[in-house]
């Protein structure tokens, strides 16, 4: 099955919760023009939203974008293959895929029914607006590094969605199926605001998850490094932005303006990762996991693992628990 749509002018999350965007009303049976990825469409000045639906099992569906194109999942599982097969994996609720211009898409649905259907909502994003929005940001919010720039690293292509970008894709979804005169000013923004988000997102998985590869040549993985190795020390934003030979204001700035969080909310993040560790071990309790993971406040501790996680830390603990017997 070959679909062609007209173009405009990688695991699963450690967290326990996942950043879902808001799934759409099904389009009711006698309204379905196929089974296989019925596409609704809503068109604004610099992008084109699509709602695709598939309520029957299916292989080797093959759909292809004229531009660049922002993908993401809201119900069900597909089996992705993209780059002429070199890059095939499973894409459920929680992740975004990013397809360049003219990449052909072949896709299976191995799980879809008309009781359990797939549904993914696909932005195809104007090149003029991709252009402006990098010409923008490195002109005027330029990146800490003289050799970096923003860009859209099609390299980093399956993302697991942040929470900041799950907002991102709401809110233009929700513009894009408005009416009024002041839809494509708004769509404007809200899609200039969810390049951005994909750039952050995108910068924390390169920098974030793989500082080791670039010690020598980004000050911020020297910060992570430092971050990771002093992880249940007292952290503060005056040593962290000397570590980035740095002033504390630039330093706070430019972090979260390039990774779309601050560096106490990356330390916030490692601790809970290193608190669920130590919540799984067998004789753990909650108050060790607190304080041996550089929590101080057990009481602090619960609020924000509960805010993250979606579940207390003695919930989280009881599950991973019953999953071991």
């Amino acid at each position: 099955m070959k679909m062609l749509v007209n173009s405009l002018p990688t695991t699963a999350l450690p967290a326990s919760k996942l950043f879902r965007p808001k799934v759409q009303a099904l389009t009711a049976p006698d309204k379905l023009q196929t089974l296989i990825e019925n596409r609704s469409v809503h068109t604004m000045s610099h992008c084109e939203f699509n709602l695709f639906e598939t309520h029957r099992q299916s292989e080797r569906v093959s759909l292809t974008f004229g531009s660049l194109t922002f993908t993401a999942m809201l119900r069900g599982k597909k089996v992705m293959h993209l780059f002429n097969g070199r890059n095939n994996f499973e894409y459920v609720p929680g992740e975004s895929v990013i397809v360049p211009e003219n990449e052909e898409m072949v896709i299976d649905f191995p799980e879809a029914t008309p009781e359990n259907p797939t549904q993914c909502i696909a932005l195809v994003i104007d090149r003029q607006k991709v252009q402006e929005t990098l010409d923008m940001l490195n002109e005027h919010h330029a990146k800490v590094e003289a050799h970096d720039e923003w860009a859209i690293n099609t390299e980093r292509f399956h993302l697991q969605n942040t929470h900041a970008m799950t907002g991102a894709i709401d809110r233009l979804v929700y513009i894009s199926q408005e009416q009024h005169k002041a839809k494509d000013i708004l769509a404007n923004f809200a899609l200039q605001e969810l390049l951005i988000r994909l750039m952050q997102t995108q910068a924390r998985s390169v920098i974030l998850d793989n500082y080791g590869r670039y010690l020598t040549t980004h000050r911020f993985a020297a910060v992570v490094e430092y971050i990771k190795d002093h992880l249940t020390e007292a952290l503060t934003i005056e040593r962290l932005s000397a570590v980035a030979y740095m002033s504390q204001s630039h330093f706070f700035r430019s972090f979260k303006q390039e990774f779309g969080i601050s560096p106490m909310e990356y330390i916030i993040q490692e601790r809970l990762a290193l608190a669920k560790q130590y919540l799984a071990a067998p004789t753990a309790t909650v108050t060790d996991a607190c304080f041996r993971s550089g929590f101080n406040s057990v009481n602090y501790f619960c609020t924000l693992f509960k805010k993250h996680e979606g579940v207390s830390p003695k919930a989280y603990r009881q599950t991973i628990i019953k999953g071991h017997y």
